[in-house]
């Protein structure tokens, strides 16, 4: 089923979200349903906050880039209870990011090429692993929705100033993109 996507101003992008027990209700059909509703919006990442449930949740899809990066052709997963336990700051590097929860908006921001993450993956394994590259990147902006951040919250004081009006454009419902979403106000 695909789900509305909470867009920049819904309160629910701002909360810390909450580890769920192994035996969640639901959980494969919420996965499901996640991989759905982020495939439908074209996007490599969705994380739990964005559809509205405050849980460390995030399906990832890596499968479109395999022209550029064949490593990660068939790359699909889930990530519970994802927490980021360390970053390697450092060797860093700029890229450009858009997010689903804010339509419209890219900027260039800065992350750690390397990050040490735990989590639980869709048969509830638990992994503590080095991650880097692209994937690292992603994981990075995704699991930032877990600790209640958007992409903005990491870029310069000036690009903050330069998309302010996109973002209050937002936060007040005045947007198009062709998917579903629930925004703050219409």
């Amino acid at each position: 089923m695909i789900l509305p996507i909470y867009t920049y101003g819904q309160a629910v992008l701002r909360q810390v979200a909450e580890d769920i027990p192994t035996d969640y209700p639901g959980l494969g059909e919420l996965i499901d349903n996640m991989y759905e509703t982020m495939d439908h919006a074209e996007g490599v990442g969705l994380a739990a906050p964005q559809i509205g449930l405050p849980i460390r949740v995030v399906v990832i899809s890596l499968d479109v880039l395999k022209d550029d990066f064949p490593e990660y052709a068939g790359f699909r997963h889930a990530y519970i209870n994802a927490h980021i336990v360390e970053a390697d700051t450092s060797d860093t590097e700029v890229i450009t990011e858009g997010c689903l929860s804010l339509p419209g908006v890219s900027e260039p921001v800065r992350r750690p090429k390397r990050i040490r993450v735990k989590y639980l993956d869709e048969q509830l394994q638990p992994h503590d692993e080095w991650v880097e590259g692209y994937l690292a990147r992603v994981m990075q902006h995704e699991f930032d929705h877990l600790e209640g951040h958007v992409f903005t919250d990491r870029i310069t004081a000036l690009r903050k100033q330069l998309v302010g009006k996109k973002l209050t454009a937002l936060t007040k419902g005045r947007f198009a993109c062709n998917y579903k979403v629930k925004p703050a106000r219409r």
